[in-house]
């Protein structure tokens, strides 16, 4: 067995699929990707998917259910990415499994609260013949954090810069941001949607699962009374650390504001507004709550491939230079299963996995619990 092959497997709000990286890492815990491949979910898989984020029949059956189908959807990419490469499952030290998010809801109800990821990560190890660390984000929960975002500290390790202040933006179905300070410093926290409102918005409306490039945004048209209600939602305006998910920012909240705010408008103008709200909502964030002397801000996720989003995070930042992770040699598509790699290599290491800066949890923690082959 090899001890320096990792696999990181993630699946993310905007449940397009699972993306699987293979990484080699070093003694010093640099890692290098070696190769991706990309396993979508099945129509029926993302429906149900989708509909347990919210308050449903006969969860517990159905959970298990989706928990399992998770799993061997997470097998496949594996035996895809070994397959391409020529390697053995006993050649791969672990994998690291994030599971699909359906419900965050952390410091809620109880103080503690909760957040769940679904992974039948038994079966997962059964049929993957590789070791899996999962269910990352219960142990900073636990200590008090947020449990998200869980990328800052990957992001430091692999793409921070001395010599100068750097933002790194991961646009999944939610949006986040990475503070790296060229002192050592880092921080971060969630900004609001990501592409779950447009992908939602243009399913419903155009059938398509995406706007390709913002197209459709595009031509639409910018309805500042409806902009300026939903930027109202008081997550916009809370403190870090936070995060959030499809249980606060799904089309039922949009629908609510619709309904009072916008009843006639046009869904292509809905769209536009969409886009603007997640561009807004990230400069905001990185206006408000961040402070530094910012020159770079480098973007990852779906959200990259978005033209019309990088336009408008380009226009609303002038004094920075807004480009993707391609720039550092890591592909926007691959940032995401990478930092689950480096979760997992962590795990294995018997090393810190959180960033309390990020989280808000009382201190570092080993993330992850593991499931031998």
């Amino acid at each position: 067995m090899s001890a320096d092959l990792f696999i990181g497997l993630m699946s993310g709000t905007s449940l397009d699929g699972v993306d699987a990286v293979l990484a080699r890492a070093d003694s010093q815990g640099r890692l290098r990707v070696l190769a991706h491949e990309h396993q979508g979910f099945a129509t029926q898989l993302r429906t149900e998917l989708l509909a347990l984020n919210q308050a449903s029949d006969n969860e517990l059956h159905r959970v298990a259910l989706a928990a399992n189908a998770m799993a061997r959807c997470y097998a496949q990419a594996c035996r895809a990415l070994l397959m391409s490469q020529r390697l053995s499952p006993n050649e791969i030290r672990a994998l690291g499994a994030h599971g699909q998010t359906v419900r965050h809801r952390p410091g809620e109800f109880d103080g503690t609260g909760y957040t769940v990821q679904l992974l039948n990560a038994a079966l997962l190890a059964e049929l993957s013949g590789i070791a899996v660390v999962h269910d990352f984000r219960s142990r900073d929960v636990a200590a008090g954090g947020q449990g998200a975002p869980l990328v800052p500290a990957f992001h430091r390790a692999v793409l921070g810069d001395d010599a100068q202040d750097l933002a790194v933006l991961n646009v999944g179905g939610i949006s986040n941001i990475s503070l790296l300070w060229a002192d050592g410093r880092s921080s971060g926290f969630d900004c609001g949607p990501g592409n779950c409102l447009m992908d939602g918005w243009i399913q419903r409306h155009l059938g398509q699962a995406y706007d390709h490039g913002g197209q459709w945004a595009a031509q639409g048209t910018v309805q500042q009374n409806l902009l300026s209600a939903l930027l109202r939602e008081p997550f916009f305006h809370a403190a870090p650390p936070r995060s959030t998910g499809r249980d606060l920012f799904d089309l039922q909240w949009l629908d609510a504001h619709l309904m009072i705010h916008a009843p006639n408008v046009a869904p292509v103008d809905v769209q536009a507004t969409l886009l603007e709200l997640t561009a807004r909502a990230i400069v905001q964030s990185l206006l408000q709550f961040a402070q530094g002397q910012w020159t770079r801000l480098l973007v990852c996720g779906g959200g990259a491939f978005n033209t019309q989003l990088m336009q408008r995070l380009q226009a609303l930042l002038p004094r920075l230079a807004v480009d993707t992770t391609d720039a550092q040699g890591l592909p926007p598509m691959q940032v995401e299963g990478a930092a689950f790699a480096w979760l997992a290599m962590r795990h294995v290491r018997h090393l810190a996995g959180n960033l309390p800066a990020a989280t808000g949890a009382t201190g570092l923690r080993i993330l992850g619990s593991y499931t031998p082959a």
